[in-house]
């Protein structure tokens, strides 16, 4: 399967949420979202349904903002990386690793894991 990787390290082309197109898969989605505390409700399709990144789009790791910055389309081409906003990040999601394993069914777990929990080799390529 071809990746797509964002600047935070996320393989879209595992996400449930960007792969997702019927109105049931955004529901689950949006359900698995809620359950995982990454919403505080279980959101619309029209909320939930995802296109990819963008730098239209606000990065929550202001990873964006940082690459327009320092003039690099992605933050492994930066000469500070890793850098405290990588670091940050990689503890961040760490910690949603860790809550998702608790949370989740050890199938969701791995569909989240493939798409989300990799970001560190990710970054890397």
């Amino acid at each position: 399967m071809k990746e797509k990787i964002t600047l935070c390290g996320d393989n879209c082309m595992e996400c449930p949420r960007y792969n997702a197109r019927t109105h049931e898969e955004l529901t689950a989605v949006a359900e698995l979202w809620y359950k995982v505390g990454w919403r505080t409700h279980v959101v619309s399709n029209e909320e939930i349904a995802c296109n990819g990144c963008s730098s239209h789009k606000q990065c929550t790791y202001q990873l964006v903002e940082c690459t327009k910055e320092h003039r690099v389309s992605k933050c492994n081409q930066c000469d500070e990386f890793p850098c405290a906003k990588i670091h940050a990040m990689l503890e961040r999601s760490a910690k949603y690793a860790k809550r998702c394993k608790e949370m989740c069914s050890e199938q969701e777990y791995c569909v989240l894991k493939k798409a989300f929990f990799d970001k560190e080799n990710n970054l890397k390529k």
